[in-house]
């Protein structure tokens, strides 16, 4: 569906870094619209100016259009010209970071989570800091995204903080940079040994609930199968007609 959208366009709007990570051909022939970091707003409101002249526009987002990107910025953009109804607008679904991240950790996800962003361009920390706390409280697996740049240096061990009131310091933590990119990097830690310079912008950080644990090298939440099913294929039963037979001998 995103290279249907492409192929499609007459004009592609995107942030640099996203344009970037294009194929050429993808971009060859077509009017193209980039701005730098924290310009969406502008790139939205090009990219509604180009439809209306009549063009066929891809706004191009990293990972998930509608996560934590540029899908309900159009629509607000739209919304507040009264164009709703005038300019149709397609959102293609695309592979969230979180689900990326995932997949290369094991199945930190299996079970209920939450998503919190540790940007505070727009959200103050204060809510930041009291839905971390609430998230943690109820035992969430927490997914941490924009967790740590150069101006926001201190905020993921702030977060982890905040987290540790809720957890031990064994907690499994899951860190994903450059998820099926150059340079990727995926490993799991304890929460008690987690290593924040070595996190940026471009990277996830999935810490686990009080169930989730460290499976080898991967990380896991049950989603609570083993309290009512024999996944051993009987194996549990045998090791306890062994424990029970020790016992009586």
């Amino acid at each position: 569906m995103a290279r249907a959208a492409l192929g499609a366009a007459d004009a592609v709007v995107g942030y640099s870094g996203y344009l970037d990570l294009l194929e050429p051909d993808l971009l060859e022939g077509r009017e193209v619209v980039s701005t730098g970091m924290t310009g969406e707003v502008e790139r939205a409101g090009r990219a509604v100016d180009l439809a209306l002249a009549g063009k066929n526009v891809a706004v191009v987002s990293s990972g998930d259009a509608g996560i934590y990107a540029m899908a309900g910025l159009v629509l607000e953009v739209l919304e507040e010209r009264g164009l709703l109804d005038r300019v149709p607008c397609e959102v293609v679904p695309g592979v969230p970071a979180l689900a990326a991240a995932a997949a290369l950790l094991g199945a930190p996800l299996t079970h209920d989570f939450a998503c919190v962003s540790l940007s505070d361009l727009l959200t103050p920390w204060e809510v930041i800091e009291k839905r971390l706390d609430a998230a943690a409280g109820a035992d969430f697996v927490l997914v941490l995204y924009n967790p740590r740049s150069k101006r926001r240096a201190g905020h993921l061990e702030r977060a982890l903080a905040v987290i540790a009131r809720h957890r031990g310091p064994d907690t499994p933590v899951g860190v994903v940079c450059r998820a099926y990119r150059p340079g990727q990097r995926a490993e799991v830690s304890r929460l008690a040994d987690v290593d924040c310079g070595g996190v940026d912008m471009q990277t996830i950080v999935v810490v686990g609930a009080s169930s989730s644990r460290a499976a080898g090298t991967r990380m896991l939440t049950p989603r609570g199968y083993a309290g009512k099913y024999d996944l051993g294929g009987g194996a549990r039963k045998v090791r306890q007609r062994l424990a029970n037979t020790r016992s009586k001998a």
